[in-house]
């Protein structure tokens, strides 16, 4: 069962049943290999309304919906995430942040081990703040590092420190590589992700509602990143990396940079501008879908 979903619960299987209540499903109510069986690419991001762009976008890629075409979301019971399939793919959205993300993969990762699917390849796709980077170039993640940028999440579990690998598939990263090199449409280096636990005062920024710290203190903890191989910012790839990991699950985060902190902190670039920067993780993840299926 190397290619399968590892689940690191053993009480698992003496349940009867079990309630992905985030996602409003249920292996009592649901026909988990029926349903999603099939998969074999899960791309998962923060913004609903992005994840079902991604559908539309990849069922056009994949030859496998009209023009105009709906796609429902499979956790309509719910309001806290949002999840849409076609074909092979499944598209998730995770929220914001460390907590959001972790309870979505607790139960995406329930759900592909219920529909017993292999061979799964997980992406995150998503927007991040870049570390000398000019404004919309991609990252690929090598590794996700912490805020004292170690490669490691530090979890709280039964009241003890719980640290986890951050490493992500290395082969990975080189074929989504190769891809951007194909489509040549956009700056994108492979570098450390850092994941932090806040938007401000976690990533060093001066226009927080609280800042105890002076723009000189800022700009040299952001070279000190960059100088440790530090390329973007984001908030969800330690867990990300942490749990695929666990899992026995391919996994990597593909992010664009909004903005190089470097020269500031506000994201000002036009909103049809910022649009066009967010398509381009989906491009990429997009291509690499379509040339894994041979149909580039």
């Amino acid at each position: 069962r190397e290619n399968f979903i590892h689940l690191c619960n053993p009480h698992l299987e003496k349940m009867k049943e079990d309630i992905l209540y985030h996602f409003a499903l249920g292996t009592g109510t649901h026909d988990f290999p029926t349903l999603f069986g099939d998969v074999k690419f899960v791309c998962v991001g923060g913004s609903p309304s992005r994840m079902k762009a991604f559908i539309t976008y990849i069922a056009e890629e994949l030859g496998l919906g009209s023009p105009g075409c709906d796609y429902p979301n499979i956790c309509a019971g719910t309001d806290r995430y949002a999840m849409y399939k076609v074909g092979p793919v499944l598209s998730v959205s995770h929220g914001m942040g460390i907590p959001s993300i972790s309870i979505m993969l607790h139960e995406l990762i329930k759900l592909l081990y219920h529909a017993k699917c292999s061979d799964i390849t997980i992406i995150r796709i998503g927007t991040s703040g870049g570390i000398g980077l000019e404004p919309g170039s991609v990252v690929i993640t090598r590794q996700s590092v912490d805020a004292t940028f170690k490669p490691q999440l530090e979890q709280v579990v039964l009241g003890k420190t719980v640290i986890r690998s951050t490493n992500l598939d290395e082969q990975l990263a080189k074929e989504l590589m190769q891809c951007s090199k194909e489509i040549s449409q956009f700056n994108t280096v492979i570098g450390n992700t850092m994941c932090t636990l806040d938007f401000y005062e976690g990533q060093g920024r001066l226009d927080g509602a609280i800042c105890l710290y002076d723009e000189e203190e800022k700009l040299q903890y952001l070279k000190n990143a960059y100088e440790s191989g530090v390329r973007n910012i984001e908030m969800e790839s330690s867990v990300f990396a942490a749990m695929c990991n666990l899992s026995g699950v391919k996994a990597a985060v593909v992010c664009v940079t909004l903005l190089n902190r470097l020269e500031g902190d506000q994201i000002s670039s036009p909103h049809d501008v910022l649009v066009e920067y967010q398509q381009r993780p989906q491009k990429l993840v997009g291509y690499f879908i379509k040339k894994s299926l041979g149909k580039v």
